[in-house]
């Protein structure tokens, strides 16, 4: 591939807090090569210069909680439930590069199939780059607990030990654990806990002797207690819900806070004819409040934003998920490095994603304007690069 410079009007690295004005970014191999600043930094005679006259270029947003499986539509089980792994693979290769559409070029996907989306991450596919997975195969559940329809059933100390060391040998990237209800599941109720501390330390254990991070579903105030206690890396939605509504003791906010569990707040509601769940809703506004308390107390927050799994969270919810986290009174540099920087380390890829440098991978978006000023531009992507090559 010929190596390209990308002049742009400005460039948000991912680490700052201001833009650059001026650069050039030079993409050699699939990565950055260099970045030079200045209206007249020479472009090299082998590079083919990409002309991005008033554009933002900025690292490929990551997204820490995806769904590649679930079609984002009215009854995503059911129809996940009516498709062979074949018609599976086919829609989250549609999912995939919607998200790449939008700009997210790494997703974290927290959920699958019979671990379909490892065959996505490894697996070649026609036309055209993917995002990069990192992969949880099938979330790991009680018997018939949340997801249990996904294939990830495990009871007691030996059942979830034995689970994790599958999940190792297929290859996945990260544990995903329910360790409370959701809202997809008939039977499963997000204000209460599945698994007792014992199994989730094992979980924890095992998965860390193996070298993997275990990331906790959690919306119940006691799946997040529990969790706290088992040494989770990671907690998913993290809503302190009770069963008549949201309820944060400040022990466990410290410890949320003190231990630097990174805290997926599920950000971004698209337009859509089918609203969220009234419990959803009742509960939003003191969800609202706790995150906006977290983000204040320098809690580790990434944007995960559940895409997938309604017709409110599309494979393309990202630039939703961040005017969501400014609205909690975030600014907009601290949103752009939560969604890129952050999120990249988080996913265990802070050494090769989420930065515009030197050694870092071509994952590139560039955007209409200045998205510190107006982070709506971020809906609007002018180009799209991953591994440098153009995807829009």
């Amino acid at each position: 591939m010929r190596p390209i410079a990308l002049r742009a009007a400005a460039l948000f690295d991912g680490s700052g807090r201001r833009l650059i004005h001026d650069p050039l970014v030079l993409v050699r191999d699939g990565r950055v090569a260099d970045v030079a600043i200045g209206p007249r930094a020479p472009v090299p005679p082998d590079a083919e210069l990409v002309e991005l006259p008033g554009a933002t270029l900025l690292p490929g947003l990551v997204d820490t909680h995806v769904h590649l499986a679930f079609d984002a539509g009215p009854d995503p089980v059911g129809a996940l439930a009516g498709r062979d792994d074949e018609g599976v693979l086919a829609a989250m290769v549609d999912a995939a590069r919607a998200q790449v559409r939008a700009g997210v070029t790494t997703v974290r996907d927290l959920g699958d199939r019979g671990y379909l989306s490892l065959r996505l991450r490894d697996d070649a596919v026609p036309g055209g780059p993917l995002p990069t997975i990192v992969a949880a195969g099938p979330p790991i559940t009680t018997p018939g607990g949340h997801c249990h329809f996904l294939g990830g059933e495990a009871e007691g100390v030996g059942g979830v030990r034995a689970a994790v060391r599958e999940h190792v040998e297929r290859g996945v990237d990260v544990i995903k654990v329910m360790a409370g209800g959701g809202q997809l599941t008939p039977g499963s109720l997000a204000h209460e806990p599945q698994f007792t501390v014992e199994e989730l330390r094992v979980i924890v254990d095992e998965a860390h002797r193996c070298g993997l991070p275990v990331t906790a579903h959690a919306h119940a105030l006691e799946g997040i207690r529990n969790s706290l206690a088992a040494g989770v890396d990671g907690i998913e939605h993290c809503g302190f819900h009770t069963v008549d509504g949201v309820h944060a003791p400040p022990d466990l906010v410290t410890a949320l806070v003190d231990r630097r569990v990174a805290i997926g707040f599920t950000g971004g509601i698209a337009p859509s004819d089918v609203p969220p769940p009234p419990e959803i809703l009742r509960r939003l506004p003191a969800i609202t409040a706790l995150f906006t308390r977290l983000w204040q107390l320098g809690a580790l927050l990434v944007v995960g934003t559940d895409a997938g799994i309604a017709p409110v969270k599309p494979h393309a919810t990202m630039p939703y998920g961040m005017t969501h986290l400014a609205s909690l009174g975030v600014p907009a540099a601290d949103v752009l490095r939560t969604c890129t920087a952050t999120a990249a380390e988080v996913c265990g890829l802070g050494d090769r994603k989420g930065r515009v440098a030197p050694g870092f991978d071509a994952d590139l978006v560039a955007v209409q304007g200045d998205p510190l000023a107006d982070l709506a531009v971020m809906h609007r992507p002018q180009a799209v690069f991953v591994g440098g090559e153009r995807i829009g």
